[in-house]
């Protein structure tokens, strides 16, 4: 039997326009999702919301209407340490997607050559209070190595404002990182003030590639990526904008699709391929946007 959405939840947005900006060849979608399908992939117990169906048929469907060449399947919070569906997704891509786990410290190198083998190249580690309980630094200092020696990543979602509590732990890590969504800016602050400015010095003393995803989930003032804006999401601009000028060879994009736990506006996939040209604003810094640096990062040697 399948739970109910969680009330308030937004459905992905199912009609998506056709892009103006045209996505280079070799384009990678570095962070997207699977949701289930939650009758073929029960979501785990304990997670904090329970989301549409959002599965591999619909993400694949999406990635060849916008042009996107190859993708990167983020491990959901709502399928706990369970990667069925999300290994389902990148087997079923045929060598165009790999994946980043959710695992535990017991993990056993066999399970992680596993992994390594279907398409895994990343573990994530989520920090946000809201979606996940507290996270053990101990614990995930443990993961960390064990996934070293396969060369992996680990994958960083978490807020601006705990950042000055997280950095020391993070820089400890002994593996690359990579941060979600621009590590979560506060965009009503200035993007030359403190709190941004700190981001920037952490990315810059560590191994950090970033995320310029999820304008939508950043935005206050917007306007949304509805109804053909093709300008969308303003606010948000000089802080990608900044980290794509500062880190050209450690920035990726994503598409962030089925958007977990919107509640206030579900944006259009096409206008959100619009956005991109607005914070890399060079044909060079797009292409290595999109192509050069997530290739660099998943496929290494296929550049």
């Amino acid at each position: 039997m399948t739970a109910p959405k969680t009330p308030g939840w937004l459905d992905w947005y199912a009609n998506p326009s056709e892009p103006k900006f045209r996505l280079p060849a070799g384009t990678v979608d570095a962070h997207c999702h699977v949701f289930g399908p939650q009758a073929e992939f029960p979501f785990a117990p304990e997670r904090k919301y329970t989301p549409c169906d959002g599965g591999k048929d619909d993400l694949f469907a999406l990635r060849d209407h916008l042009g996107v060449t190859r993708t990167v399947i983020v491990q959901a919070t709502c399928h706990g340490a369970d990667n069925s569906a999300m290994l389902d997704a990148v087997r079923a891509a045929d060598g165009r997607a790999r994946g980043v786990a959710t695992v535990r410290p017991d993990v056993s190198q066999r399970e992680l050559r596993e992994l390594d083998a279907a398409g895994v190249r990343g573990v994530r580690f989520n920090f946000v209070k809201r979606l996940v309980d507290a996270a053990p630094h101990e614990e995930l200092s443990t993961i960390a190595k064990k996934i070293a020696t396969l060369g992996w990543h680990v994958v960083l979602y978490f807020e601006s404002a705990d950042l000055p509590e997280l950095e020391g732990f993070f820089g400890s890590l002994p593996t690359p990182l990579v941060v979600d969504h621009l590590g979560r800016p506060d965009v009503t602050q200035p993007v030359d003030g403190p709190e941004f400015s700190r981001f920037l010095r952490f990315a810059d003393r560590n191994d950090v590639w970033v995320k310029v995803s999820c304008p939508e989930r950043l935005t206050v003032t917007g306007p949304p990526a509805l109804g053909g804006e093709r300008h969308a999401y303003r606010d948000v601009v000089p802080f990608g904008r900044r980290v794509v000028a500062e880190f050209p060879d450690r920035v990726l994009w994503g598409s962030d699709w089925p958007h977990p736990n919107l509640l206030g506006h579900m944006p259009d996939d096409g206008l959100l391929v619009d956005y991109v040209p607005q914070v890399a604003v060079t044909a060079e810094q797009q292409q290595k946007l999109l192509v050069t640096n997530p290739t660099h990062l998943y496929w290494p040697g296929t550049e």
